[in-house]
């Protein structure tokens, strides 16, 4: 189990630790704040019911959390170590070097928002292992973090951070040169300041600049980015076009840029107190599980269409998908988490009987996708058909109830697998089906025998399911007794 140390326990060192604990990592966090182990068990809560919702492929083992008393207890034997303290540069030295005092040659990412790497590493014992890692909040969910060396950084060491965070399904972006507040956070500061003069003028309220971003341009961000979406306004003729027809509007006196309105306490107070009567009726936790949830839908959405950041985290299944292959469980695979929506209620206000086999199949596809039988192999003329199932009902499952999807491979040859499915809630069963599936040639419109690069992921499979005692119910034939 490797360690990652974690010195900072806010917003963002929290959600740092959920992302490394929720990744299999045992995780030390220092924060002299007495109620940073509250802050930040509260922080992992929120992860532990959002980021397993990301994933199609079963999550590792979670991590253990503990809470260091100091910053050397944190740091020893880390392979990874993430400062997230307060933006002062001289806190942000004296850190560094206590953490260099009892680790040496480890990556130290830093979080900030706004200093170079340059600026960190000054004073430093050994500055080629200090960089900027920043991230973005919620740091469990969101995959962007911007990786800024310096002249002075170690160039493999800081291959090795971003491999660390490939891992933990992040996408590190690497900045090619160092600048102040890096790349994405200089575009906020930008719109953050025309958005203060909205106000200020009376021109909009803290409301309608958001519902302005969230009903328009900030979907479109989300997953094309700027320049992309750009590209689509020019219509058929492109980037050139849209620049020829909106680039002298870049001479006309639309925003306020270079200018800053007075930072004054009626400023603040005017920003404040329309933002309370935005948001006031919601806990700052509250927002969060919003957010999560939200973000949650969105970024599902992105994964199924393999864009944006939805193809990173379809890129952090596959490896998973990849490790269970390599080294198949003991056990049964745990493939699929869902939970219980409201259009999936019948009149007795319980999950209605297909969602049962969309829950299955839900399942089942992900076993497909693990051994090799995805969508691009479907394009290519060959798939798995399903030519019996057998579903037995067991328990009842309600509105909001969440369900794990595991499988079993009973058997197998070059032409048919046999599974055998398990809906959980929690430790009960909610039912069992049991499924044949025939490898097909769709073209010629009959079965035929699976190729080799499918039988190299299947097999293992079946040889580790071999071992296992048939489960209770497999075999049943319609009315049998219990």
């Amino acid at each position: 189990m490797r360690k990652a140390a974690i010195i900072g326990g806010g917003v963002i060192g929290g959600g740092w630790a959920a992302r490394f604990a929720l990744n299999g990592w045992d995780v030390a966090v220092f924060d002299p704040d007495p109620e940073a182990p509250r802050k930040v068990g509260e922080v992992i809560a929120n992860a532990r019911a959002a980021l397993p919702a990301l994933s199609d492929a079963p999550m590792p083992a979670e991590g253990r959390v503990h809470f260091a008393a100091t910053i050397t207890e944190a740091v020893e034997g880390a392979d990874y170590i993430q400062e997230s303290v307060s933006e002062r540069l001289d806190l942000k030295h004296r850190v560094f070097a206590q953490i260099q005092q009892a680790a040496h040659g480890v990556p130290i990412g830093s979080s900030t928002s706004g200093f170079k790497p340059s600026e960190l590493q000054q004073g430093a014992a050994d500055p080629s292992v200090i960089f900027v890692a920043h991230p973005f909040n919620p740091v469990y969910l969101l995959p962007l973090a911007e990786v800024v060396p310096s002249p002075a950084s170690d160039a493999a060491l800081i291959e090795r951070a971003k491999t660390i965070l490939r891992e933990i399904g992040m996408f590190p972006l690497h900045v090619r040169k160092e600048i102040d507040a890096h790349i994405a956070d200089r575009f906020l500061e930008a719109v953050w300041r025309e958005a203060l003069w909205l106000v200020k003028d009376g021109i909009a309220t803290t409301e309608e600049i958001d519902e302005a971003i969230r009903m328009g341009f900030g979907l479109r961000w989300g997953q094309m980015g700027l320049f992309e979406t750009y590209r689509v306004a020019g219509g058929e003729a492109g980037m050139k076009h849209f620049m020829a027809q909106f680039g002298p509007c870049l001479s006309w006196p639309w925003t306020k840029l270079t200018d800053v309105p007075e930072f004054n306490d009626a400023l603040v107070d005017l920003i404040a107190g329309q933002s309370d009567a935005q948001s006031g009726k919601y806990t700052i936790r509250e927002l969060e599980r919003i957010r999560d949830s939200n973000l949650i839908g969105f970024l599902r959405a992105l994964k199924d269409r393999d864009w944006g950041a939805g193809r990173v985290l379809n890129a952090h299944d596959a490896n998973r998908r990849a490790a269970l292959v390599a080294a198949p469980p003991e056990g049964p695979l745990e493939l699929a988490r869902m939970q219980v929506l409201p259009g999936w209620i019948d009149y007795n206000g319980h999950m209605t009987e297909s969602r049962y086999l969309f829950a299955a199949s839900e399942t089942c596809d992900a076993f497909l996708r693990l051994i090799g039988a995805d969508m691009a192999y479907v394009a290519s003329g060959f798939s798995y058909y399903t030519a019996e199932t057998h579903i037995l009902h067991k328990g009842e499952a309600k509105l909001g109830d969440r369900l794990t999807g595991s499988l079993q491979v009973l058997s197998a040859d070059e032409k048919r697998v046999r599974i055998f499915i398990t809906l959980r809630r929690g430790a009960d069963i909610v039912a069992t089906i049991e499924q044949m599936m025939l490898h097909v040639d769709m073209k010629a419109g009959r079965t035929c025998p699976a190729p080799a690069a499918i039988r190299a992921r299947l097999d293992p499979i079946v040889a580790a399911h071999a071992a296992l005692p048939l489960p209770e119910g497999a075999g049943r034939h319609v009315g049998q007794g219990r």
